[in-house]
C-alpha cells in the first residue's frame, strides 16, 4: 500500500505543479495586460462549463438525489454571504492600497474545493489500479490547464499582483494533496461527503460566473469586441466539454 500512496502523492504533486507551469508558458506581463479583459469572458465560460458539464454530472452520477439542488443552493447562498462579508470587511478596514474584489477570494474557495475533489478522484483511481490512476491523472491535468488559466485571469483581474496570483493559484492546487490523503485514509467518509462538496462547488462557480464575471463582460459596449467576448465565453464552455468527452474519469 506504501507504493500506492507514493503513486498518489507523485500524481497530485505533478497536477499541482501544472497550475503554475502553465501560467509561465502562456503568459508574459505585456500579453496578459492586453488580453486580460477578454480572458474574463473565457474564465466565465470555464466556470460555467466546470459547474454544469463536470461537477454537476459527478454529483448526479448515482442518480438524482433531492440533496443535490439543496446543496447547490447552499453553495450559492454561502458565496453570497461570504462576498457580502468581504465587502463589509474591506469597507470598514480603511486600507488605502489597491482594492481587491471579493470575487477573487470566492474563486479561491471554489477552486480549492474543486482541486480537493480532483485529488480524491486520483487517490481512488490509484487504489483501484495503477493504469486507472494514470488515466485519471492525465484527464485531470487536461481539464486543469484551461481551468488554471481562468483562475489566474480572475485573480489578476480582481486586483492581485502576478506574483500573488501565482502563489494563491499554487496553494489552492495543493488542496488536491489534502483531498488525495483524505480519500486514501478515510475513503468512506470522503465518499459520503462528495455529493455535498461537489454540489456546493457547483453553486459557488455559478455564483462567481453569473454575479461577478458576466456583469464585467457587460461593461464592454463595442459590438465587435462583445462578439469576441461571446466567442471566448463559448470557448471556455466548449473546452471543458471536449476534455470531459476525451478523458472521462
Amino acid at each position: 500500500m506504501i507504493v500506492v500512496l507514493l503513486q498518489i502523492l507523485i500524481a497530485v504533486l505533478f497536477v499541482s505543479l501544472v497550475s503554475i507551469l502553465g501560467i509561465f508558458i502562456f503568459f508574459n506581463k505585456k500579453t496578459l495586460n492586453k488580453i486580460l479583459f477578454y480572458l474574463v469572458s473565457f474564465a466565465a465560460g470555464t466556470l460555467l462549463g466546470a459547474a454544469f458539464l463536470d461537477l454537476l454530472p459527478e454529483a448526479l452520477e448515482e442518480g438524482f438525489k433531492e440533496s443535490v439542488p439543496v446543496f447547490i443552493l447552499v453553495g450559492l447562498l454561502s458565496f453570497f454571504v461570504l462576498e457580502k462579508f468581504l465587502h463589509w470587511h474591506h469597507h470598514h478596514a480603511g486600507h488605502k492600497h489597491e482594492e481587491v474584489h471579493g470575487f477573487t477570494y470566492l474563486n479561491i474557495v471554489g477552486d480549492a474545493i474543486h482541486n480537493f475533489l480532483d485529488g480524491a478522484v486520483i487517490a481512488i483511481s490509484f487504489m483501484n489500479s495503477t493504469a486507472l490512476g494514470i488515466v485519471a491523472t492525465i484527464a485531470i491535468i487536461a481539464h486543469e490547464i484551461p481551468q488554471e488559466i481562468a483562475d489566474f485571469s480572475i485573480l489578476i483581474y480582481g486586483g492581485f499582483s502576478k506574483a500573488k496570483a501565482l502563489i494563491y493559484n499554487f496553494l489552492t492546487a495543493l488542496t488536491a494533496v489534502i483531498g488525495a490523503l483524505a480519500s486514501y485514509f478515510y475513503s468512506s467518509a470522503i465518499n459520503n461527503s462528495t455529493i455535498f462538496l461537489t454540489s456546493f462547488a457547483v453553486g459557488g462557480f455559478v455564483y462567481i460566473a453569473s454575479t461577478d464575471l458576466i456583469p464585467e463582460i457587460h461593461k464592454e459596449k463595442d459590438f465587435k469586441k462583445s462578439l469576441v467576448q461571446l466567442a471566448l465565453l463559448a470557448l471556455g464552455i466548449f473546452l471543458v466539454w471536449i476534455v470531459g468527452e476525451i478523458f472521462k474519469h
